[in-house]
């Protein structure tokens, strides 16, 4: 189990102090001292035995990128694939056949604008649908749930791609079902281009496979077999899963070989429970790179950053210029350590609340006594400083001489209400439940309604002897406005009102700390008839499970 703890975090933090006057910029951290040198030499030792090729979309199988005009008919069945090297792990998956290739979970490529026309098959034993993540969809579409497609049935989706253009994604959203389909493989990555998106692919010279690479950040558990684990026990469940192996795109300790130039990454936190705080790193020291952006696409202008980060749901678009990168040594991507804030409230990691007895034990690093398949690799537990993948560059390499633009896309301002603020209260029961407003998930019940049209500030209220929770909202994206409470270490990293700089994108899922309020505006506009119905939910999946979801109206 982890050692590390509040009390070294906030001793951490004081090379963190010192933010740019930029909302949401940090400081550049040039070099780094002490106990955060010693951390990066650990993670970059750790990356120096990463041996497995990273696994990157191509013209067929797994991940094999497909536009979404071909994603006609889909079978939802089960497979297994090569996860850890020299063994079959079976897996759940979107299969599709097309042009005479089979496709598992393949990645679509659409442009905004483009209808989809989907039928799903249910080719395995439990409930399932397709939920849009991301999409602004009317709630037939949206796969929020409320009508999922029962075994050996089926459902035809027909919808047009409003939204901005961003990495989306598609999982499964079947009530009981939610955390263990998508941790047996169901999800996948949906890219929607428009004009802007096309001219900084032009601008930097970006191909999807090669400069432009998606990272689908996983753990997983994995028995003496090579078998997927999930067997939550309650605890567990209340905490949320964390499994002790960190994938990505499935590969475990992976590598890419890359330019020196400017490299484009497309980053889905695709676990059910983790958060990570992501950092490019080298000889020692964090890297500077851009976020250029967030869930709902690209920002008005790039933020240059060295850290942030990234929890279940959300999406980050950064651009690594390696150009600035020490040529003589790879690059890393890291998780560095943090307190992750279980059962915390005024508590130390792993210590009950003396109100809530069911929280006692109930932090992500608990595992069950199964025996693990062979690994050189330590247990990653949630908040412990990891090496995710290394980046070897290559010599020599061909001349690049593309600048970053100044401006990304016309996002526009953020607009709020100026009506009083809808309050989202963020608990639990003491009785292994999560809770919105002090209620549990009922499908039968729409807990509130909004006016179609409408323009509203929630403000998201976590309570201070919680966890994190990253809360995502079905049928509508939205903006953040403020944060307020911040524990120490997300103060350190925000600009002005406290925001993160994810905060300055468009997002659909935003993260809350325990004792935090989040303040966000959202527009209720939509093009479709009749009332529409949606979920609100916390996406840490296990999370949601445990009643922390709750159904809305949107009433025409």
């Amino acid at each position: 189990m982890s050692t590390f703890t509040r009390r070294h975090f906030l001793g951490s933090m004081g090379a963190l102090s010192a933010a740019s006057a930029v909302p949401g910029v940090l400081a550049a951290i040039p070099s780094a001292s002490g106990a955060m040198a010693e951390e990066i030499t650990g993670i970059e030792k750790e990356a120096a035995g990463f041996a497995n090729p990273l696994r990157l979309p191509g013209s067929s199988g797994l991940y094999g990128v497909l536009p979404a005009s071909e994603f006609r008919e889909v079978h939802v069945v089960r497979s297994a694939i090569e996860v850890l090297p020299g063994r079959r792990t079976p897996i759940l998956a979107y299969a599709v056949e097309s042009g005479g290739k089979k496709f598992l979970n393949p990645a679509l490529l659409a442009r905004r604008g483009d209808e989809m026309r989907v039928r799903l098959i249910n080719d395995i034993d439990q409930p399932t649908v397709i939920h849009w993540h991301g999409l602004s969809v009317d709630s037939r579409n949206d796969g929020n749930g409320l009508n999922v497609v029962p075994p050996g049935g089926r459902m035809d989706y027909a919808f047009a791609l409003r939204d901005r253009a961003s990495m989306y994604w598609y999982h499964p959203h079947a009530h009981g079902y939610i955390p263990q389909q998508a941790y047996h493989g169901l999800a996948s990555l949906l890219f929607v281009e428009d004009d802007e998106e096309a001219a900084l692919r032009k601008e930097l010279d970006l191909a999807l496979g090669d400069s432009e690479i998606p990272l689908v950040l996983q753990d997983r558990e994995f028995d003496a077999q090579g078998h997927l684990r999930y067997a939550p026990t309650a605890a567990q469940s209340f905490g949320g899963w964390v499994g002790d192996r960190l994938l990505v795109n499935l590969t475990e300790r992976p590598f890419i070989q890359a330019g020196r130039r400017i490299v484009r990454f497309r980053i889905l936190n695709g676990c059910n429970a983790r958060t990570y705080r992501l950092a490019f790193v080298q000889g020692g020291r964090r890297l500077e790179f851009f976020l250029a952006g967030t869930d709902g696409g690209l920002l008005a202008q790039p933020l240059r950053i060295d850290q942030t980060f990234i929890s279940p749901g959300q999406r980050l678009d950064v651009l690594v210029d390696l150009r600035e990168a020490d040529p003589g040594q790879p690059v890393t991507l890291a998780s560095l350590a943090f307190d992750p804030m279980h059962a915390e409230g005024g508590h130390d990691m792993g210590q009950a609340s003396p109100a809530s007895p069911a929280m006692a034990g109930m932090d992500h690093s608990q595992h069950g006594s199964a025996p693990a398949a062979a690994s050189s690799a330590p247990m990653a537990m949630e908040g412990d400083a990891r090496a995710l993948m290394r980046i070897d560059l290559k010599l020599p390499s061909a001349p690049y001489e593309r600048r970053l633009p100044t401006v990304l896309s016309s996002l526009p301002a953020a607009t709020t209400s100026a009506n009083s603020a809808r309050r989202m209260q963020l608990g639990h029961n003491g009785q292994g439940n999560w809770t919105i407003n002090g209620g549990l998930f009922d499908p039968k019940v729409a807990a509130l309604s909004v006016r179609r049209g409408a323009r509203e500030t929630w403000l998201i209220e976590n309570a201070e002897r919680s966890m994190p929770h990253p809360m995502h909202l079905h049928g509508f994206s939205f903006r953040v406005i403020e944060r307020l409470g911040s524990p120490a270490l997300v103060r350190g990293l925000a600009g002005a009102r406290g925001l993160l700089p994810q905060d300055q994108g468009v997002v659909d899922t935003v993260h809350v700390w325990p004792g935090e309020s989040v303040r966000i505006a959202i527009d209720f506009a939509h093009p479709h008839a009749g009332d529409q119905d949606y979920v609100f939910h916390c996406h840490s999946l296990e999370h949601a499970e445990a009643g922390m979801m709750l159904r809305y109206t949107v009433k025409a």
